[in-house]
């Protein structure tokens, strides 16, 4: 198991601005990882996403989204397929609480990994601790590169919209404004596929 340090970001980090967690790791050479952001939630995995489009709603699937076949394997362009397939997993266990599938695609020392999932079993649109226009959606990727230890590294800006979270059914409202961030990452191989190796989402 790997594990890494673990710098404090804001909920949208692991959704936008409303609770502090932290990420999977500090940037590393080959890419700072991303996403803890505040529940961001579902949408069903499509690698030819349209920057900056709204992702679709995951909750309707029935399940989880599938990994795409464009996700598959260990080139470059597998890497930008999956990262945009985890963030429809992300979508998709911000708006269910289901978080078997993050996870799953997520490497186990991931910290950041974990504290969004744990975050979002827990505060999530299907027992109404989430509401609005929460899901990520990716505007645009960049700095794709393979580093000197396989792993690839780079970055994405990501949009959300307004929303609001309550961390629990008798805590106030927090509501968070449309923004940007900069999400910061780092896949590994696990088999034949890329999995998240750590992530970080900060404002832009």
């Amino acid at each position: 198991m790997t594990h890494r340090n673990r710098p404090t970001i804001t909920l949208l980090a692991c959704l936008t601005t409303a609770a502090s967690l932290t990420a999977c790791g500090p940037a590393s050479p080959e890419a700072g990882q991303p996403n803890t952001a505040p529940p961001s939630a579902s949408s069903s995995s499509s690698p030819a996403t349209t920057p900056g489009a709204p992702a679709s709603s995951p909750a309707s699937t029935g399940g989880p989204p599938a990994r795409p076949a464009a996700a598959h394997g260990l080139t470059l362009a597998a890497a930008e397929a999956f990262y945009r397939y985890y963030i429809d997993l992300k979508n998709y266990a911000a708006a269910t609480g289901d978080t078997a599938a993050l996870l799953a695609a997520s490497e186990t020392g991931c910290e950041g990994c974990s504290d969004y999932a744990s975050y979002v079993a827990k505060v999530n649109v299907a027992n109404g601790g989430i509401s609005g226009d929460y899901r990520e959606r990716i505007k645009e990727i960049t700095q794709l590169n393979r580093g000197s230890t396989g792993r690839v590294g780079g970055s994405a800006v990501i949009a959300v919209g307004n929303f609001t979270t309550k961390n629990s059914p008798t805590s106030s409202p927090i509501i968070s404004k449309p923004a940007e961030y900069t999400d910061t990452i780092a896949l590994s191989a696990k088999g034949q596929d890329w999995v998240m190796y750590e992530m970080l989402f900060e404002a832009r």
